[in-house]
């Protein structure tokens, strides 16, 4: 006969008992402190230990039980396990992330241009952004501004004859360029200067006073013959026949021809240039180009076997520092049936026409 196996009498109470060490172990996990509790039906019973985690904070953290050795186990796998899975992902990143291709020595140039412009124009945008916080911006910007007026009124002259002397300043007829200069053309009455090279087509004001009032208001409606005693003759005839014209002027001066002559000292000799005078077009042939000082009217004189004719101008572009003359001989209608010459007379006290004054001239009253 069999011994008869002994069974617990109460196996729910044990069960509880288990749970109840399990609560213990995991709130003194998480609180800081472990608590080791036995069972009342262990045959070893326990006193129950409580154990305290050091207070201070420089003293390695070392599990009093199992339990914590258990969770910083797991607390370890999890942390090392998100590492690996990070780490991975950006190297998986980086690996599918397209290379870029191979610079050239160029492109590299280029890219490194590139950035310093970004550079500097960065610098300059909070220099600027400095400068007008400042108080003194105001002022100054202000005092450069009336310069900058300042000097446009007094130069301007300057700056649009430099622009008119790459710019053609006439609207030339195609029906104005003679193929055969010692032909005889019929032309219209109004006269007129046309010279091809530097597309010039210009009216022309004949019997103009030799006064600077004078030839200023005839150089507003083209250019003017500037006649003066020992070089008052006109096309046809033996002697000098004188055009002054703008190379420049002010650019609030009335007047659509203040560039006129912007291109003269491009002519060179044997160029050609046409005078439409009487209904009659007269070609000349350039002989001679020199730069003379204003005051210098003898340069007119002397021309008196054949009929010759003289272009003025003021020179350098935008001064009237001294003036250009292009003399030029008439090779057409024949000039050995031309019209006897002028009295001279060289004791004429005459000076060459200049530009208008400037607006500030004007207002000062420092050119008349």
């Amino acid at each position: 006969m069999q011994p008869k196996k002994e069974t617990p009498t109460d196996t729910s109470d044990q069960r509880d008992a288990a749970a109840n060490i399990v609560r213990d172990q995991i709130d003194a996990l998480y609180s800081g402190q472990t608590r080791v509790t036995t069972a009342a039906s262990e045959p070893a019973a326990q006193a129950t230990t409580t154990t305290t985690a050091p207070t201070d904070s420089s003293q390695a953290y070392k599990p009093a039980s199992s339990w914590q050795q258990y969770h910083a186990q797991w607390q370890d796998y999890y942390q090392k396990y998100y590492e690996r899975y990070y780490v991975g992902a950006l190297h998986q990143a980086i690996a599918e992330k397209p290379a870029e291709p191979p610079r050239t020595p160029d492109e590299k140039k280029d890219a490194e241009l590139v950035n310093l412009r970004e550079k500097i124009v960065g610098t300059a945008k909070q220099g600027a952004k400095k400068a007008r916080k400042s108080r003194h911006f105001i002022p100054f910007a202000t005092a450069f501004v009336v310069v900058g007026v300042v000097a446009f009124l007094q130069y301007n002259e300057v700056i649009f004859a430099n622009v008119q002397a790459y710019v053609s300043p006439g609207a030339i007829n195609p029906q104005n360029i003679v193929v055969d200069p010692t032909s005889s053309v019929t032309v219209p009455a109004d006269p007129k200067l046309v010279i091809p090279k530097i597309n010039v087509d210009v009216p022309v004001i004949y019997n103009v006073a030799y006064d600077h009032d004078a030839q200023m208001a005839a150089m507003q409606k083209g250019v003017a013959n500037f006649s003066i005693p020992g070089a008052d003759s006109k096309p046809g005839q033996i002697g000098n026949t004188v055009f002054s014209g703008h190379s420049s002027n002010d650019l609030f001066e009335p007047g659509n021809y203040k560039f006129v002559f912007a291109q003269l000292d491009k002519l060179d000799v044997g160029d050609t240039i046409y005078v439409n005078y009487n209904s009659v077009r007269y070609t000349y042939s350039v002989t001679k180009k020199q730069v003379v000082t204003p005051t210098n009217v003898q340069a007119l004189y002397g021309y008196t076997d054949k009929p010759y004719l003289t272009l003025i101008t003021c020179t350098p572009l935008g001064t009237s520092t001294n003036r250009l003359l292009i003399t030029a001989e008439q090779i057409s209608p024949d000039p050995g049936k031309a019209s006897a010459a002028n009295t001279f007379n060289t004791n004429a006290k005459a000076t060459m026409p200049d530009n208008g004054p400037t607006a500030l001239e004007k207002l000062f009253g420092a050119k008349g």
